[in-house]
């Protein structure tokens, strides 16, 4: 090949900027595994880094997307050889390492995962990194021992990806949910996802008592600040919260004690690096037993050109967007 499409994003004198353009190889950062890419995903951290509302690449010009799927066109490492069907989510693409906007990515062999059996090359990107994060949590909820028995668990941010998709993880787990929104419009599709109730985000008495009413099994969190303090003094004793996002603030203004006098567990999830049997057992459980339903109807807002990716990024910003945006390569 002498060149293919990118979505490359480049610091200017007056800011960041995305552009549509022809790039090589030699322009890709290295990588054992060479992958033709069939899709990725556009993700809230994508939308940050083509917007330029958030300092999401570590340096520039950088091929934008943290995720792929696609095959494996050439391999310098044993465990792939050419016609692999494979996925890679996180593990610094398109921060530090060129992305899944492309035509074609140069991919470190640690960060591939063959797809399983159970997924289409879509379908892992309508999940990327969106479903592994909600997988993640799910996986440690449980390794802390969480249990449906304990009451519903709160998902705060449930219209997006990662929310959206922790319903419909913690629906298959066995366990009621209760979708936190401020878009209280989406709760027939909510309702779908797997939300056993929708309640409004602005109607919620977030309390100010160091310990409130325990009235959650359990949550998983996208906002952070205001929103996570509640969660805090509301969990009962011996749940777990989920700390994935901070859309509505990185602070986390409380007490620590609903941590001491109600046990329970704060738990860091981080989505980029995670020790590769983590990676390989999570997708085998998102192909496998927690498969949401209904991937493509559901949890897919709509499949998009390369060319459409800044558009729809500004509307993920915006807090415009319901569902996954999957970009077709």
């Amino acid at each position: 090949m002498t060149s293919f499409k990118a979505l490359r994003i480049h610091q200017t004198p007056s800011g960041v900027s995305a552009s549509l353009e022809s790039v090589t190889l030699e322009d890709l950062t290295p990588g054992e595994v060479l992958v033709r890419v069939a899709f990725s995903g556009l993700n809230y951290k994508d939308a940050l880094a083509v917007t330029g509302r958030g300092a999401i690449l570590r340096s520039y010009p950088r091929v934008a997307g943290i995720d792929l799927s696609g095959v494996v066109e050439h391999s310098s490492d044993a465990g792939f050889k050419p016609g692999d069907r494979v996925l890679a989510t996180g593990a610094g693409l398109g921060e530090w390492l060129d992305g899944g906007f492309a035509e074609y990515a140069r991919v470190p062999a640690d960060a591939l995962v063959p797809l399983p059996s159970g997924l289409s090359l879509l379908e892992a990107m309508a999940l990327g990194t969106a479903g592994f994060t909600a997988a993640l949590a799910l996986r440690r909820m449980l390794e802390n021992h969480q249990d449906p028995a304990h009451g519903p668990i709160a998902v705060t941010g449930a219209t997006g990806g990662v929310g959206g998709i922790a319903l419909a993880l913690l629906k298959r787990a066995g366990f009621a949910t209760a979708a936190i929104t401020g878009k209280p419009e989406s709760g027939a599709f909510l309702r779908e996802l797997g939300a056993d109730e929708v309640i409004e985000r602005a109607g919620l008495d977030l309390g100010r008592k160091p310990l409130e009413k325990a009235v959650w099994g359990g949550a998983v969190d996208n906002l952070g600040g205001e929103v996570l303090a509640y969660l805090t003094r509301t969990v009962k004793p011996w749940g777990n919260i989920a700390c994935i996002g901070l859309a509505q603030s990185p602070a986390l203004t409380g007490t620590v004690m609903p941590l001491i006098l109600r046990g329970v567990s704060l738990l860091g999830i981080h989505s980029v690096q995670v020790p590769h049997a983590w990676r390989l057992a999570l997708w085998g459980q998102l192909a496998g037993p927690w498969r949401p339903a209904g991937i493509e109807q559901r949890i897919v807002r709509a499949v998009i050109g390369l060319e459409s990716v800044p558009e729809a990024a500004e509307a993920l910003v915006a807090g415009q967007a319901r569902g996954r945006f999957v970009v077709r390569l």
